[in-house]
C-alpha cells in the first residue's frame, strides 16, 4: 500500500491549468502528505512511545519494549524495500553517535538527563532504543529526499562540511570542559551555507528555499517532540525531576546544529550525492 501511495506521490500527473490559489493549495497538499510519509519511521516510533504505559507491557519495562518496537518497525521498512541496505548503514551510524553522546550526556559527572526508569537493555545508564531518536532524524531526510526529490545547489566542499559537523558533534561534549561555542559553529555554518539552496519538488513544478531555513525548521520541530517526550517521561532533565517544565528554547539551536551534522551523513550516501552540486571556488 505505501509502495503505491509512493509511486503516486512520485509520479503526479502534472497540473498545468492549476493557477494561483488552486495551485498553491494542491502543492500545499502534496507538500504535507510526503513530509507526513517521510516521518513514517518517526511518527510509528514515537506513537509507541506514547501508547506503551510506563509499567511496560506484558512484563516487560517500557525501555525494552521500545526498544523491540524499534527493531521491528525499522526491520519492516527495510524488508518492505522502503529503505535499502546502504540506507541503513547511515541509520546505523545515527544510532551509533546517538548513544554514545547519551551515554556521555547521563554520565555521574555530567548528569545533562537521566532515563529513570528501569530496563533489562540499559548500558551505561542509556536504554538503547534512545540511539532510534537520533536515527529517527537521519530516516526522516533520507524519506524526503528521495519523496521530495531533492537536489542541493551550491553545497560547500564535502571537506568543509564534514569538518564543521564535526566540531559540532565535538562540542556536545566539550562544552562541559572548555565553553559552549555552538554559536560560533553556528556562524561558520551560516557562512558555508549561505549561498546553499535545496530544490525540490511538491507536486510536478521544481521549488527552492534555503538550506539553512531546513536546518531551523527540522531542529524546531526536534525540539517540540523533545517536549512531548518529557512531558511523558521518557526521560527527564534536571529541572523537571519535581515537576514538568518546557524544554529551554535554547535546546532548538542545538537540534538544527545536530541536523547539520545529521545532512552531512546523509550527502555521503552514494545516490544522494549525485544529486549534490558542489559550489566552485
Amino acid at each position: 500500500m505505501l509502495n503505491t501511495l509512493d509511486t503516486h506521490l512520485l509520479n503526479a500527473t502534472p497540473r498545468q491549468r492549476l493557477r494561483g490559489w488552486p495551485r498553491f493549495l494542491t502543492e500545499f497538499l502534496y507538500f504535507g502528505i510526503k513530509e507526513a510519509r517521510s516521518c513514517l519511521f518517526v511518527g510509528l516510533f514515537f506513537a509507541t512511545v506514547f501508547l506503551v504505559p510506563r509499567a511496560g507491557l506484558f512484563g516487560l519495562p517500557r525501555y525494552d519494549v521500545l526498544l523491540l518496537a524499534a527493531l521491528a518497525i525499522q526491520g519492516a521498512m527495510l524488508w518492505s524495500g522502503l529503505e535499502t541496505w546502504d540506507e541503513l548503514k547511515a541509520i546505523c551510524l545515527f544510532h551509533a553517535v546517538g548513544f554514545a553522546l547519551e551515554v556521555f550526556k547521563v554520565s555521574g559527572t555530567i548528569q545533562s538527563w537521566s532515563y529513570p526508569d528501569f530496563a533489562y537493555s540499559k548500558v551505561f545508564g542509556v536504554p538503547l532504543f534512545s540511539g532510534f531518536m537520533y536515527a529517527a532524524v537521519g530516516s526522516y531526510i533520507i524519506q524526503t529526499w528521495r519523496l521530495l526529490d531533492m537536489r542541493i545547489r551550491h553545497h560547500p566542499p564535502y571537506w568543509m562540511a564534514v569538518l564543521i559537523a564535526l566540531l559540532i558533534y565535538a562540542n556536545f561534549f566539550t562544552h562541559h570542559y572548555i565553553g559552549d561555542y555552538r554559536w560560533y559553529l553556528a556562524a561558520c555554518a551560516l557562512g558555508l551555507y549561505a549561498r546553499t539552496t535545496v530544490v525540490f519538488r511538491p507536486l510536478d513544478r521544481d521549488r527552492s528555499m534555503p538550506l539553512l531555513l531546513g536546518f531551523v525548521l527540522v531542529g524546531f520541530f526536534i525540539w517540540l517532540a523533545e517536549n512531548i517526550s518529557t512531558f511523558w517521561g521518557v526521560w527527564r532533565y534536571p529541572n523537571q525531576l519535581g515537576a514538568w517544565s518546557a524544554v529551554h528554547v535554547s535546546k532548538w539551536s542545538s537540534w538544527s546544529l545536530l541536523v547539520v551534522m545529521t545532512f552531512t551523513i546523509v550527502a555521503h550516501l552514494k545516490h544522494i550525492k549525485a544529486r549534490i552540486h558542489v559550489a566552485q571556488p
